[in-house]
């Protein structure tokens, strides 16, 4: 199945892509949806008179509007690791993000004034499904309801302040996810999908890779965070990107605006987005 969260008439529901319409799910939106146990079932169903809308113009607002945490992973492609001149680490490298930071998978990137390094970064990311603490295992598994693509926009003058990344990741309405959750048995490789990723800015591909290349898969970061912290149905796992980022080219290369920035992953979807200068207030 393909599941969204779709902005309809000053609000959001939460639809399945049938064909090339949106089916609602008699849910507010996908995080309500995940909310019950029986959500697959429920997804998977349609109640008589479902309201329909079509894929053309659809407005999707983020996939999960206001997860419980958005937990992103660093250096977790090798590629990726050696440009930035790091050795492979032995565990994953954590920060986080805010629902504030999420936008739809159309809307614009907002570029805050503050930073002259304004970076992308694509990435496969997990939508957890059921509350685990310490999962190990097939409860690890099935705790992952499916994945997701999230372009991990970076202040990259505010990441390296300090040795703490957090403020270089967090910043408001920059962080694009969606438009779909897509259910592991529709992905080569399952809960551990072996897919191409891609981005490009105008046009140009920045970013070219597959998600075999990933040091930890979606399992063992559903392990290792569960044990940090209790793991909520909608919240998110940013997986970490591939190799391409512009900070490291040489010269580095930062969007500054008025850029079309297109992250894409196969079988699940893409994100396309205009990068626009924040308004003074």
């Amino acid at each position: 199945m393909k599941l969204a969260t779709l902005r309809t008439g000053g609000t959001t529901r939460a639809v399945r892509l049938d064909g090339d319409v949106l089916t609602e799910l008699g849910a507010p939106d996908l995080g309500a949806l995940l909310a019950h146990d029986d959500w697959a079932e429920r997804a998977a169903s349609t109640a008589p008179g479902a309201a329909v809308h079509p894929l053309e113009g659809a407005d999707f607002a983020p996939l999960v509007p206001q997860p419980s945490k958005v937990v992103c992973v660093g250096l977790n492609y090798r590629n990726h690791i050696q440009e930035m001149g790091r050795d492979l680490p032995e565990h994953p490298t954590l920060f986080a993000k805010f629902a504030d930071s999420l936008i739809g998978a159309g809307d614009d990137i907002v570029r805050p004034d503050e930073t002259d390094a304004f970076d992308w970064e694509v990435e496969l990311a997990v939508v957890v499904g059921r509350t685990v603490r310490r999962a190990r295992g097939e409860e690890a598994e099935r705790a992952i309801a499916g994945f997701t693509v999230l372009n991990d926009v970076t202040c990259r003058d505010w990441q390296f302040r300090t040795r703490e990344w957090l403020q270089g990741k967090m910043w408001d309405s920059a962080t694009p996810v969606g438009p779909y959750l897509v259910t592991p048995d529709e992905l080569p490789g399952g809960i551990r999908p072996a897919l191409d990723v891609r981005l490009s800015v105008d046009g140009e591909v920045m970013q070219s890779d597959t998600t075999g290349d990933l040091l930890f898969d979606p399992v063992d970061l559903v392990e290792y965070v569960s044990t940090i912290t209790r793991l909520n149905p909608g919240d998110i796992i940013a997986t970490g990107t591939p190799g391409g980022v512009g900070h490291a080219r040489k010269p580095a290369r930062y969007l500054v605006g008025g850029e079309t920035v297109v992250t894409e992953i196969q079988g699940i979807g893409r994100l396309e987005n205009r990068v626009v200068k924040e308004r003074s207030a």
